[in-house]
């Protein structure tokens, strides 16, 4: 037989380890080999602290669980989240898209100047001058370059922030579905509807925001756009 604790061998009578002075587990003999249930089992004298490990001083010290503050709702936040956005009226859009009007008209007229001016030194280079016969290359070069800046001016700022310079000034914006901001490809999408319904209805496609709940034209609809405001 030997020590459970140092593997020394030890007699049966023994209670003591001789090497190592640990109490021994005492066995039975089991006939034919059968083990036991109880071959295993502690003296009810024995304090079962004997076979445990003894506690490390300077052990690891938990800090006690910080308790979760019950979750409170604001009912008043949660009604503004759920309340029906502001839209964007008729006359505060067409205050709006006056605005960036008059801002693209200046950028064109310097456009124009820079454009005439260019084109008449050319024309001195070749010993001719401007006149109504030869001035057509240069208005349907302004013509286009116009609808360009008018295009551009209305997908990019649409594309960055929903907004023109006229729409920020009256603090308004155009989302899409949900609030999301919209993409430059739906601005030009918007701008070609707006551009093409309002002249096929002879500016019945704006007017309809007048009495639309959402205070949605045509164009909107098709890009399916919304004007709020903020």
């Amino acid at each position: 037989m030997k020590c459970q604790n140092c593997d020394a061998p030890v007699l049966i009578a023994d209670e003591v380890c001789q090497s190592c002075g640990a109490k021994l587990l005492h066995r039975r003999v089991v006939v034919l080999g059968v083990p036991n249930a109880g071959d295993f089992a502690l003296r009810a004298e024995e304090p079962a602290s004997d076979l445990d490990e003894p506690a490390e001083a300077g052990g690891w010290d938990f800090p006690a669980r910080a308790e979760t503050p019950p979750k409170t709702f604001d009912m008043a936040a949660r009604s503004e989240a759920t309340a029906e956005p502001r839209w964007g009226g008729f006359f505060r859009r067409a205050g709006a898209f006056f605005i960036d009007l008059i801002i693209i008209v200046l950028l064109s007229a310097l456009m124009g100047v820079m454009a005439y001016i260019g084109y008449r030194v050319g024309l001195t280079a070749h010993n001719r001058a401007i006149s109504w016969s030869n001035a057509a290359p240069l208005l349907s070069f302004l013509t286009v370059a116009w609808m360009g800046l008018a295009t551009t001016y209305f997908v990019v700022f649409h594309g960055m922030e929903g907004k023109t310079i006229g729409k920020w000034l009256l603090g308004l914006r155009v989302v899409g579905a949900g609030g999301t901001p919209i993409t430059y490809r739906r601005g030009l999408l918007r701008w070609i509807a707006a551009v093409g319904l309002g002249v096929a209805s002879l500016g019945l496609a704006f007017l309809w925001i007048l009495w639309q709940r959402e205070k949605r034209g045509w164009h909107d609809f098709l890009a399916r756009t919304w004007v709020i405001r903020e």
